[in-house]
């Protein structure tokens, strides 16, 4: 492959690095608010490791409407908290299952990248790791769909209180379009690799391949 397409790759490489810490940090996989009952709004948003609670409290005014606002968060879920050990086991082990889905693709993500860095110094580095490149892309491609997987699974059969009038969040659609552009780096990644190894001059570059000894 020449080096403008690993060039590429690498560019969209970094985007989905990035798109997954934010997927993994941020606490907003499902959002639920409730209807404003004695003048308050509470919104809950759901994190892969957190829940962040905000509350609004309207406090009318002769002259003025003025909002008090209180935030709070907490680990989620939590073993008593959130009966991982009386009832809810399956949902806490996929949440947490979840969390680490996302670590894990953040590692490879951070590996695949390295992988770029170090095969493109020697032509004939580029010839082989671009293989690499698509291995450790489609493992964190496998790896955020399983959280997407699981997130969705539990919100769609409302395993958790509240999760059956949640709606997906920001981090939800960051993850998808995470593991989206992996699966069509991967997807470019062979195509070009596989058209290089043929000898096509677009993947290739000027220098031919040329059969290496068995």
């Amino acid at each position: 492959m020449r080096k403008t397409s690993y060039g590429v790759t690498a560019v969209f490489c970094a985007i989905v690095l990035i798109l997954n810490i934010l997927a993994s940090t941020r606490t907003d996989w499902l959002v639920y608010k409730t209807p404003e009952i004695l003048h308050t709004k509470i919104t809950v948003r759901y994190g892969l490791r957190q829940l962040c609670e905000t509350k609004v409290i309207s406090l009318p005014d002769s002259d003025t409407d003025r909002n008090y606002t209180e935030r709070s968060c907490r680990r989620f879920p939590l073993t008593k908290t959130d009966e991982c050990q009386s009832g809810n086991e399956t949902f806490c082990a996929s949440w947490t299952s979840a969390g680490y889905a996302m670590e894990l693709a953040i590692g490879f993500s951070a590996v695949s990248l390295v992988a770029i860095m170090f095969g493109v110094s020697t032509h004939s580095r580029r010839r082989r790791i671009w293989r690499a490149v698509a291995g450790l892309v489609a493992l964190q491609a496998v790896f955020q769909l399983l959280a997407f997987g699981l997130v969705t699974e539990m919100y769609r059969t409302g395993r958790y209180p509240t999760f059956d009038q949640s709606k997906p969040g920001t981090a939800y659609i960051v993850n998808t379009i995470s593991w989206i552009a992996s699966v069509l780096i991967v997807i470019g990644v062979v195509t070009t690799g596989i058209s290089a190894d043929k000898g096509h001059q677009w993947a290739a570059g000027n220098r031919a391949y040329r059969q290496l000894p068995s």
